[in-house]
C-alpha cells in the first residue's frame, strides 16, 4: 500500500460513520455565563462535539472552564474584556490559526476610532480532515452606523475572500455572530429597522454575497419560511415578547450538503442576549 492509500485508509477509519453536533453561541462574556451556570447547563443538556463561542471577553486563565473532555482553543482580543472567540472541541484539529490568511491586504484602513478589528480575536479557524471550521464574531456597525463603512468596504468582502481561499482546498463550515439579519423574515420588525444597524442594505448585501458565492444558510435550508430569532435586545422585555433578530448563522459549502442532517435554533437556553444555534453532520 502506498503512502496516499495508507493515509486515505486511516482517514476513512477515523471519519467513517461519524456524527458531529456543532454549536455556536455568542455568550456575551464567558465569565458571566459561567457565573450564571448557563454554560454547564447547556453542555450537560446538548453534549456538543464542537462548541464555538463569540464575545468571550476573556483570556485564558481569566475564566475557569472545567470541561476535561474538550480541547480548549482561544483567540482573545488584545484589549482586555472585549470581543474574542473560543472553540471547545472533542475532535483534535490538524491545526488552528487566527485572523485572515496572508492574501488579505492589511493596511491602516482597518483602524478606526474603536480600534483595530484585526486585533480583537474575531476569526478563529480549525482545520479538520473533512472541512475547515471558521468561528467568527463580525464587527457591529454601531447604532450611529459609524462602523458600517468598515463592514462594507473592508470586513465583509475580505471575509468572503478568505472563506473562498479556504474552500479552494476543502469544504468550509462557518459559524458565529454576523451582526446582520439577511431578510425581513429574520427580524420581528423589519420596516422599523430598514436603516438601522444590523439591517441596512449594506449589511444585508454582505450576507447575500456569501449566499451568492455558494455558501448555504443551513437554517433556511431546512426552514425556508420560519420566523425564529437568535438575539433579543435587553430593552422593553424583547425576549419575553419574542421581538428578536436572527443574526447568528451556520453557513456551509455546498459540498457538505449531503452530510447535513439538521440545523436548529435553541431559544430555550438563557444566560446571554443570544441563544445557541447548531447543525448536525454525518460522515
Amino acid at each position: 500500500m502506498n503512502e496516499r492509500k495508507k493515509e486515505r485508509s486511516e482517514f476513512d477509519k477515523l471519519w467513517y460513520n461519524v456524527n458531529m453536533k456543532l454549536y455556536s453561541w455568542n455568550i456575551n462574556g464567558l465569565r458571566a455565563v459561567l457565573k450564571k451556570g448557563a454554560l454547564s447547563e447547556f453542555i450537560n443538556s446538548e453534549h456538543p462535539d464542537i462548541l464555538c463561542l463569540q464575545e468571550t471577553k476573556a483570556k485564558p486563565g481569566q475564566a475557569e472552564v472545567d470541561l476535561p473532555e474538550y480541547l480548549e482553543l482561544w483567540n482573545s482580543a488584545e484589549r482586555a474584556g472585549y470581543s474574542g472567540t473560543a472553540t471547545f472541541t472533542k475532535f483534535q484539529p490538524i491545526r488552528e490559526f487566527h485572523g485572515f490568511t496572508s492574501d488579505i491586504i492589511i493596511d491602516n484602513g482597518w483602524v478606526d476610532r474603536y480600534g483595530d478589528p484585526l486585533t480583537e480575536g474575531r476569526i478563529q479557524t480549525l482545520e479538520f480532515e473533512p472541512f475547515y471550521l471558521v468561528n467568527v464574531y463580525t464587527p457591529n456597525s454601531k447604532n450611529d452606523l459609524s462602523r458600517l463603512q468598515l463592514r462594507e468596504n473592508r470586513w465583509d468582502p475580505n471575509f468572503l475572500r478568505f472563506l473562498k481561499t479556504l474552500e479552494a482546498h476543502k469544504p468550509v463550515v462557518v459559524c458565529g455572530d454576523f451582526n446582520a439579519a439577511h431578510t425581513p423574515l429574520d427580524l420581528a420588525r423589519p420596516k422599523d429597522n430598514e436603516k438601522n444597524a444590523g439591517f441596512t442594505e449594506e449589511e444585508r448585501q454582505g450576507i447575500k454575497n456569501l449566499i451568492d458565492a455558494g455558501f448555504v444558510d443551513t437554517f433556511r435550508y431546512f426552514f425556508p419560511s420560519t420566523q425564529r430569532y437568535t438575539w433579543w435586545s435587553h430593552w422593553a422585555h424583547c425576549r419575553e415578547r419574542n421581538v428578536g433578530w436572527r443574526i447568528d448563522y451556520f453557513f456551509i459549502s455546498p459540498q457538505l450538503l449531503p452530510k447535513l442532517k439538521s440545523a436548529e435554533i435553541h431559544e430555550n437556553f438563557l444566560g446571554s442576549d443570544h441563544c445557541p444555534v447548531s447543525i448536525e453532520l454525518d460522515f
